[in-house]
């Protein structure tokens, strides 16, 4: 098939961070899925559709048959700031049981999945290597790295990892950072004459001015106020959160940023729509995905297919190296089943 026109469905959407990264190379949204209905309001401004609601109550045979498989699953149960409770988690964990059903009903050619940098230490790994062997017992050559968005244009340390698989045995590479003189600036997200209702008071300035551990530290910068309380600047953000105080990351320790610039440190084009407060723009991009790195990935992926496509499988196993993760067991591979 022509891999520069092919359809994709969005699961765990939030307010499409994924599907702009494979938009752009060419593909076209079929289905979408999203639980939060302000993240709803969110996509349905930008792509003109409101996401169909909780994936756990659509039935697999009723989504249209698409090429790949999107999904950038809840990852509060696995995180380091999270419970940590994982597969036990009735809310989050065990969506990814979801993400299976679907794949076994539908077997597209493909699938991208993106979570927490600490889903491969959870539980002693564990957790990791359950979803692994899951993905492999349907038939998928899997592989995983962690990617790190300030390697890919946008000025925010946000380590996440993804998980690409392919049905056919496809020779697959995650993309290499950018060059330096692609990667975008604080200089070059931040607002001018930026309102001063996004200004912290003076007695807030003042705790994090004394508190800051470099104090000649050139500005522009944005300072993380950590838990123990010491403010740290950087030239970048620290990762965007969800649930994180206002003032959990301030701009010359003087501001928050503002909707838009939250939306650019996620690589978010200007052309995206902004149609909620604040409070619930802060929370959607602190659970949206880096756009770039999506993109990146999106391109070496639909690369990875073309050549794939171009070479008899015959030929193409016997000339290719495969690395990808050692297949495990039967034994190994045990039932998921939602904990009740």
């Amino acid at each position: 098939m022509n891999w520069n026109n092919f359809t994709f469905i969005d699961l765990f959407a939030g307010i499409g961070g994924i599907r702009l990264g494979f938009e752009c190379m060419g593909g076209k949204c079929v289905f979408s899925s999203e639980f939060d209905e302000d993240a709803c309001k969110t996509y349905e401004a930008n792509f003109g559709e409101h996401p169909a609601g909780d994936i756990t109550k659509i039935e697999a045979s009723r989504i249209p048959n698409f090429d790949i498989l999107l999904g950038g699953f809840p990852c509060q149960a696995f995180s380091i700031i999270g419970k940590k409770e994982g597969f036990a988690n009735e809310t989050c964990g065990t969506l990814f049981f979801d993400i299976e059903r679907i794949l076994k009903e539908k077997m597209p050619k493909a699938f991208m999945l993106e979570n927490v940098k600490n889903l491969t230490a959870h539980d002693g790994g564990k957790t990791f290597r359950v979803i692994t062997a899951h993905l492999e017992a349907l038939g998928y050559h899997v592989y995983a790295k962690v990617l790190n968005a300030l390697d890919y244009g946008v000025p925010q340390k946000r380590e996440r990892i993804i998980i690409v698989g392919f049905l056919d045995n496809v020779k697959f590479e995650f993309p290499e950072p950018v060059a330096l003189s692609e990667r975008k600036t604080l200089i070059d997200i931040l607002e001018t004459n930026v309102d001063r209702k996004y200004y912290v008071r003076d007695a807030i300035r003042i705790s994090r001015q004394e508190r800051l551990k470099d104090k000649k530290f050139p500005r522009p910068y944005i300072s993380h106020e950590n838990m123990a309380g010491a403010v740290t600047p950087h030239p970048y953000s620290s990762a965007l959160r969800a649930g994180a105080s206002a003032n959990y990351i301030l701009i010359n320790d003087e501001r928050r940023p503002t909707e838009r610039e939250l939306l650019r440190i996620q690589g978010f084009p200007d052309s995206y729509k902004i149609v909620v407060p604040y409070g619930k723009i802060k929370k959607q991009t602190g659970n949206s995905v880096a756009v770039p790195v999506v993109k990146a990935v999106a391109a070496k992926m639909i690369e990875a297919l073309n050549s794939f496509d171009e070479v008899e499988e015959n030929d193409y196993g016997e000339k290719t190296e495969i690395k990808r993760f050692k297949a495990f067991d039967n034994a190994d591979i045990v039932p998921f089943e939602r904990v009740s």
